[in-house]
């Protein structure tokens, strides 16, 4: 996978990753992903099944958590 891999927005607003990108981050066709806005820019990020989440708190306490106001 290159830097220099780039595509170029359509007249239907659609861009097409590049095979080195999809390959590298096993990325297959009717995959959902999110936009993230960050800056000028915009990060892509594939959405996990939901089965791939199961157990992933497995453990986790509602109470006691830290958050950022607990944060010095």
């Amino acid at each position: 996978m290159s830097n220099r891999d780039t595509a170029t927005l359509s007249s239907k607003y659609q861009i097409s990753i590049p095979k080195a990108v999809r390959v590298a981050k096993h990325w297959n066709a009717g995959q959902r992903f999110a936009f993230i806005p960050k800056g000028d820019g915009v990060l892509l990020v594939p959405v996990p099944d939901r089965d791939t989440l199961a157990g992933l708190a497995e453990g986790a306490r509602a109470e006691d958590f830290r958050d950022r106001q607990d944060r010095t």
